[in-house]
């Protein structure tokens, strides 16, 4: 069997690609094999290769799956971070200490809980920032200027790039 990619592998480069079926065509048959078979036309070189080029066309489809997956992931990934713009705000939940206490209410041993933080509270950025321009005139004193928050800027071009990758992405490849 020649195919040699499986969905779920990790993606080659179509370098790595090109290099395993190579590989794969030389150990099957060797130079002076094929050559033979070449020369002396008996045709089991060709049927040999035209079995394998189907199947690596399985092969690439199976590698554009993985890669898409893997960019996939990586978006999904991206979009699951908070807004720079807008921070993140605390989260806390209860966690047994591992300490009991005597409840004369019910009778029973109680567990004792702690509110613990899970998610740091992280400030929004500044929506602007000023910077200092300078002219090219050597005389002219350098003036101020108010520009959006190149963070909050990269943060929104990352989204709408990561966006861009999901909604490219193929059903087969969200459905894994």
């Amino acid at each position: 069997m020649t195919i040699f990619v499986t969905k779920g592998d990790a993606p080659l480069t179509s370098v790595q690609l090109e290099k395993r079926a190579q590989t794969y065509i030389k150990r099957s048959w060797p130079d002076q094999d094929r050559e033979k078979s070449i020369r002396k036309a008996d045709g089991l070189f060709d049927a040999f290769m035209d079995t394998f080029s189907s199947n690596h066309v399985t092969n690439v489809a199976n590698n554009t799956f993985n890669w898409q997956l893997q960019e996939y992931g990586i978006a999904v990934a991206r979009l699951a971070r908070y807004i720079l713009a807008d921070g993140r705000a605390e989260a806390t939940e209860e966690q047994g200490t591992g300490e009991q206490v005597w409840n004369e209410e019910t009778m029973e041993m109680d567990a004792v809980l702690a509110e613990v933080i899970t998610v740091s509270a992280i400030e929004p950025l500044e929506a602007t920032v000023t910077r200092w321009v300078y002219s090219d005139d050597m005389e002219a004193a350098p003036t101020e200027e108010t520009i959006e928050n190149p963070l909050i800027t990269a943060d929104n071009a990352e989204r709408v790039a990561a966006q861009a990758v999901i909604d490219a992405t193929p059903e087969a490849v969200k459905e894994v």
